[in-house]
């Protein structure tokens, strides 16, 4: 098998692991435990602890002692186990420390995964920039294929799912034992302090007024991000206690409906580039949270029959909301930082959206919901999205005021190269 063909296959399998519990899980959550959904925001915020503490420990890891690829085989035969566990869990809090458990696994392995990628691809003289987009997409079609299969196999409120998503970690975690290897760069001086090691020196960029009030930005919008991944297919599905849509199609295939939100990202990501010249950096933001506003909002006022086109409309903004925001955040992060901190400055950015936003995001939304918008077991969705689309308003017209940003074609360019 070629390299390209082993790694994308590493890909694949990658965010299949993911997509075969992430979107569904709140259907098991709510509708065959019947837990409650202050609770549920806690797990989603699993997520966003995990990324906050582990890639940094895990980076170091390998930088120093083990190799990349064993070490995100290890992590991924471990975080199965844990999956594989979840089904004879009874209760909510064990549930929470499992996934948490399962989480911490799993969360470095998406930085691991890029590291190794990269990593074989310099060692077999490929040119990164042009051949590494085309595997990562096939992360997001396995993330897809992961929904897909959940659904039509009638698991998508099953406990079927953690297994299926444990037996696609097992493999990719003995397959990635057959990759080439990608040794220890030990590129982390000895003499080097605890704080340049943890990759910490870059928060010195919350000294800047400009850069502090992006990653302020990114943590908001991080949040946004799991708010549909945690609710998008419980909302869908409990269209089935109205009787006029219990039977429709949006019911019965709601996360092959959800999967269209990353169809959409995969076909989004071709248009940044031609977004970014034409308009910058800072323009592109806003419309990706313009797009966040319209995801809230369509879902707030969309059904399964005579309102079905704003359900598909929304899942086709996703697209725009999500790569907007998160590719060219991070190219502004790449023409802003000084060169020595700049990767630890990417980690800061990710740390912001997908750790402190998914954390805060996870858990305020549940409390939130369970607290105002739940009532005697039944969620108001209109009044849930109209609230969440009312908060992405609200950060939209304060990024556009206070965030200042010049726009220049050149530079934007040269890092894209």
């Amino acid at each position: 098998m070629s390299i390209k063909f082993r790694l994308t296959l590493m890909s694949f399998l990658q965010f299949f692991v993911w997509g075969a519990w992430l979107i569904t899980v709140g259907n098991y959550w709510f509708g065959t435990k019947q837990w409650s959904g202050e609770q549920f925001g806690a797990i989603f915020s699993t997520l966003g602890l995990s990324s906050i503490v582990m890639p940094a420990i895990t980076g170091i890891i390998a930088d120093k002692w083990i190799n990349a690829e064993k070490l995100y085989g290890f992590l991924h035969i471990l975080g199965g186990l844990a999956l594989c566990y979840i089904p004879q869990v009874e209760d909510p809090t064990t549930f929470y420390y499992v996934i948490f458990a399962a989480m911490l696994c799993y969360m470095p392995t998406i930085s691991l995964s890029n590291s190794v990628a990269y990593n074989i691809l310099k060692n077999n003289n490929y040119d990164v920039v042009k051949v590494f987009p085309p595997i990562r997409v096939w992360g997001t079609i396995g993330f897809i294929a992961a929904m897909w299969i959940t659904n039509l196999t009638d698991n998508k409120a099953s406990a079927n799912m953690f297994y299926l998503s444990a037996i696609a970690a097992f493999f990719l975690g003995l397959y990635s034992f057959s990759l080439p290897k990608c040794p220890p760069q030990k590129t982390i001086s000895k003499s080097a302090s605890l704080v340049e090691q943890l990759g910490l020196n870059a928060f010195k960029l919350f000294g800047t007024y400009k850069m502090a009030l992006f990653f302020l930005f990114s943590m908001f919008l991080g949040g946004a991000l799991q708010l549909t991944n945690m609710y998008g297919d419980v909302y869908l599905s409990e269209f089935s206690k109205i009787p006029e849509y219990a039977n429709s199609f949006v019911v019965k295939y709601s996360t092959i409906i959800m999967s269209i939100s990353q169809i959409s990202e995969t076909l989004f990501i071709l248009a940044i580039p031609f977004f970014l010249k034409r308009f910058g950096i800072k323009q592109v933001m806003l419309i990706s949270m313009i797009a966040w506003v319209l995801r809230f909002a369509l879902f707030a006022f969309g059904n399964p029959v005579d309102g079905l086109w704003m359900i598909i409309l929304s899942c086709i903004v996703y697209g725009m909301a999500f790569d907007f925001f998160n590719i060219s955040g991070s190219l502004f992060v790449e023409t802003t930082t000084d060169s020595k901190i700049r990767s630890s400055a990417q980690g800061l950015f990710m740390m912001m959206s997908n750790g402190f936003g998914a954390f805060f995001g996870g858990l305020f939304s549940g409390m939130v919901i369970d607290k105002y918008f739940t009532h005697d077991g039944i969620r108001d969705w209109h009044n849930i999205w109209l609230s969440f689309a009312g908060y992405a308003l609200v950060i939209t017209i304060l990024f556009a005021i206070f965030f200042k940003h010049k726009h220049n074609s050149d530079q934007v360019a040269n890092a894209s190269h």
